[in-house]
């Protein structure tokens, strides 16, 4: 018996060193009952950088939250309360012809009116000009500050009057802005006072030559005529022609606001609606500030 003892443990000694050895181990015909799990090697080859917390391993598409609340937008045509700036528009049709209607009066005759004189007349006497309508506008600023009980206005106008007209020979001059005076002059008007006591515009219209207007306005503008000083000099024609000089003067001024308005518009009917309502409303909520014009001559008053 000792003899086959032997040659087996022979064969355990050999199995023990060859499982000591590194190299590949063949598989024997009974080695496939007792699977042997392998740990992978670590792939080298690709080395991906690490991945921070805050930043997402895969890309998302942007989604709207991304960019914020578009409603934000929506504020664009609002005042400072947060009210729409609106206004009805039922007579369209014949509004949309009052305006091509003073669209080619403008750029027809007033325009090339306006350049000729402008080219003729320096810019320093058209300005003196301006000043002198404006100071001749003084009794519609004045009672309109005291319709709204804004005294201090009246005041200022006042003493705007008294100042321009004296030392600014006949209003030519306007010494009263100076730095050392700085008398604001208040831009206000029965429109504009009729919208202080409560009163709504109503519904859009605009009235050939007159421009943008609403019935509240349309109603202002007879009562600022009663004020006006051309009303009353006589013959009536020689009041006519005074005004359409101030209105030839005053474009030649300005020209290019009504033309840049129009050509950034789609639409520029309703664009021009647009800046005149909010136009007036910002006036009437200012109640003696000067808004900016929205670019048309026939939206401002002296």
């Amino acid at each position: 018996m000792k003899i086959f003892w032997f040659p087996l443990l022979l064969l355990v000694f050999v199995a023990a060193g060859c499982a000591h050895n590194p190299g590949p181990v063949p598989s024997a015909p009974g080695a496939a009952s007792l699977p042997v799990k392998q740990e992978p090697a670590p792939a080298r080859a690709v080395q991906t950088p690490p991945v921070s917390p805050e930043a997402p391993a895969v890309a998302k598409a942007p989604k709207a939250d991304d960019f914020g609340d578009i409603a934000e937008f929506d504020d664009i045509e609002k005042d400072g309360e947060g009210q729409k700036a609106e206004i009805a528009d039922p007579i369209e049709p014949f509004n949309r012809a009052m305006y091509h209607f003073n669209d080619k009066l403008y750029f027809w005759f007033l325009k090339p009116l306006a350049q000729g004189y402008g080219k003729i007349v320096p810019e320093p006497a058209r300005v003196g000009v301006d000043n002198f309508f404006s100071n001749l506008a003084f009794p519609i600023r004045f009672v309109n500050c005291l319709l709204q009980a804004n005294l201090g206005g009246a005041a200022e106008e006042l003493g705007r009057f008294a100042i321009n007209t004296i030392w600014g020979v006949g209003g030519f001059l306007d010494p009263a802005a100076s730095r050392d005076i700085n008398l604001t002059k208040q831009d206000e008007d029965f429109g504009q006072t009729l919208g202080a006591y409560g009163i709504g515009q109503g519904f859009y219209i605009t009235w050939p030559i007159f421009g943008p207007s609403s019935p509240r306005d349309t109603v202002g503008l007879v009562g600022d005529s009663l004020l006006r000083p051309f009303t009353y000099i006589s013959p009536w024609y020689a009041g006519t022609g005074a005004r359409a000089y101030d209105m030839v003067n005053d474009t030649s001024l300005r020209i290019g606001d009504y033309d840049a308005l129009k050509g950034a518009a789609i639409d520029p009917y309703v664009a021009i609606r647009d800046a005149y309502v909010q136009y007036r409303l910002k006036k009437v909520q200012l109640k003696g500030g000067n808004p900016s014009p929205p670019g048309d001559a026939g939206l401002r008053t002296k």
